[in-house]
């Protein structure tokens, strides 16, 4: 395996490893930026208190991108920062502990956005509410394109102008137009949960694959196969940008950006290994 304690010095500051590690910060700084986007929303979304799972489904967001840091750790530190001598049955048993945490908070997600999407596909107009006003300081937000505006007598005839409307948790309501960009942004987070598995997935696969120096075959031809994966994130990243939400499409190609640095120290470790194969 090609690790940074076997890199030659000059290779440790490639200009690859700069944007490398420029990716890895960008990253990180989106991710309190997550914090605090979600925060803001469960002031409007359990303004009355709620339970731990509502809460932790509240923060789903910030939860994933803490999963997919530790699991990104992790592939950094196996396919190119470990050495060998370090990679000692230890690290590898605290190395699958800390995947399971990582999958169990990933797994929480997913299920998180599949109950979302459910349960904004089974939604009925709220009974007796025609006008936003009729909700005007009651604590209760209105909701479109994932951004909440407290109702209150000056601004509600200026929210919208519906005729129904559609209360998408306790304490927030939308109209029709509102219910269906909340209903696609939903399909679309859940869509890319999924996607983000299935490239962790042969992600996962390449690294066991090459840990035993197989670096051809079927299964591997798969691993690559599913760098086509990529394509339908760069298309989510572009709904996003469409939305106004530049935070979530920029967040977005900067994961992309992180997961091709893995891959690259995959490919270079594929070719260390097929160097050696062939002396």
């Amino acid at each position: 395996m090609q690790h940074a304690a076997s890199v030659p010095f000059y290779q440790r500051f490639h200009p690859r490893q700069w944007i490398k590690w420029t990716v890895y910060t960008i990253l990180l700084v989106n991710w309190g930026f997550y914090i605090f986007l979600d925060w803001e929303n469960a002031s409007h979304t359990l303004r009355g208190g709620g339970s731990l799972y509502q809460w932790v489904t509240a923060f789903a967001t910030s939860l994933d991108e803490a999963a997919w840091f530790g699991l990104l750790f992790l592939w950094e530190l196996e396919t190119y920062t470990l050495s060998e001598e370090a990679d000692t049955p230890v690290v590898q048993r605290l190395s699958l502990a800390m995947r399971l945490v990582c999958y169990v908070f990933i797994a929480n997600t997913v299920i998180a956005r599949t109950v979302v999407v459910n349960e904004l596909h089974e939604l009925e107009p709220s009974a007796g509410v025609s006008s936003l006003c009729q909700l005007a300081d009651q604590e209760m937000s209105y909701t479109f394109n994932l951004e909440y505006m407290v109702i209150d007598a000056a601004n509600c005839a200026a929210l919208s102008s519906a005729a129904e409307y559609f209360q998408v948790n306790e304490s927030a309501v939308t109209d029709a137009a509102g219910l269906r960009v909340e209903r696609m942004s939903a399909w679309i987070d859940l869509q890319d949960s999924i996607t983000w598995l299935l490239i962790m997935l042969t992600i996962e696969i390449a690294i066991w694959l090459q840990e035993r120096e197989i670096t051809g075959g079927p299964v591997m031809f798969v691993s690559h196969a599913g760098k086509l994966l990529y394509g339908l994130l760069f298309a989510h990243a572009v709904y996003w940008a469409y939305r106004g939400h530049w935070l979530y499409s920029w967040d977005q190609i900067m994961w992309i950006g992180g997961f091709f640095a893995i891959e690259l120290n995959v490919r270079d470790w594929n070719k260390e290994i097929s160097e050696h194969g062939n002396q």
